[in-house]
């Protein structure tokens, strides 16, 4: 919310399990300040997450005007994790961040 007032005090934002909505209330959306967005963001996600579907977050990430990607993380849920071992997961995603700032 504070990037979405200053845009100029990042260079880039990272989300990690956005919390879209409370589990099972999709109405109650947590995006008033995604139009006021001008910072660029990348967003990691459970593609289980309770906090927001793949598709719930896609149309919300859309009404950001800045440059934006949202990174799935197969089979896991608000906690990023799954079934399988993801100790690759954190450099993965610092990687991809860096990545995503080089970008600009």
């Amino acid at each position: 919310m504070l990037a979405a007032e200053e845009p100029d005090l990042a260079a880039a934002l990272l989300f990690l399990s956005y919390p879209l909505h409370p589990p099972e209330k999709p109405a109650n959306l947590r995006t008033e300040h995604f139009p006021s967005l001008r910072t660029p963001a990348l967003f990691v996600s459970g593609d289980r997450d309770g906090f927001g579907t793949p598709k719930e977050l896609q149309a919300a990430v859309a009404i950001i005007p800045a440059r934006t990607h949202l990174m799935m993380v197969t089979s896991a849920g608000h906690e990023l994790l799954n079934k399988k071992t993801q100790d690759d997961l954190p450099p993965r995603i610092v990687q991809a961040f860096l990545g995503f700032i080089k970008q600009a």
